[in-house]
């Protein structure tokens, strides 16, 4: 059994009522129970946060158990490079660190087509919505115990 951290930076809080068109209509709580139900025997461990510095002590509590990483660093993706840093901290200990984007960041404005974490995380999967999530849980499931 592994503990999955699924972590969710700023505004994802709003999801189901912040621009649904692009962001779809479900909220962290029915992302938590599709994860959940796909989890089998592992634990799904879902955190939100508009607090970088939060985020980053829970990339430094991954890097320090272990535990497999599907991050959403929402807007940080494409600047914040203590976040890069601290997902590099992940990869370098021999985690797994999946970047997830629920919208495809390239078919969007040009400043969302550069991520600072993609050369530092294990992989990358965009514009499927939660089925984003769901591939890299099944990613993590077969390759990272």
């Amino acid at each position: 059994m592994t503990s999955i951290l699924v972590l969710n930076g700023p505004n994802l809080g709003r999801l189901g009522t912040r621009e649904p068109d692009v962001y779809g209509s479900g909220t962290l709580d029915d992302l938590r129970a599709v994860l959940v139900e796909d989890a089998g025997d592992d634990t799904i461990d879902l955190r939100q946060t508009d607090d970088e510095g939060e985020l980053l002590r829970w990339l430094h509590e991954a890097a320090d158990t272990g535990a497999p990483v599907i991050l959403n660093a929402g807007a940080w993706t494409h600047y914040s490079y203590a976040v890069r840093d601290a997902v590099s901290l992940v990869t370098a200990a021999g985690g797994t660190v999946v970047e997830v984007h629920l919208s495809n960041p390239h078919a969007r404005e040009e400043f969302r087509h550069t991520s600072v974490l993609t050369a530092v995380a294990t992989g990358v999967i965009a514009g499927f919505g939660f089925e984003s999530y769901r591939l890299a849980l099944a990613f993590i499931r077969r390759n990272a115990r």
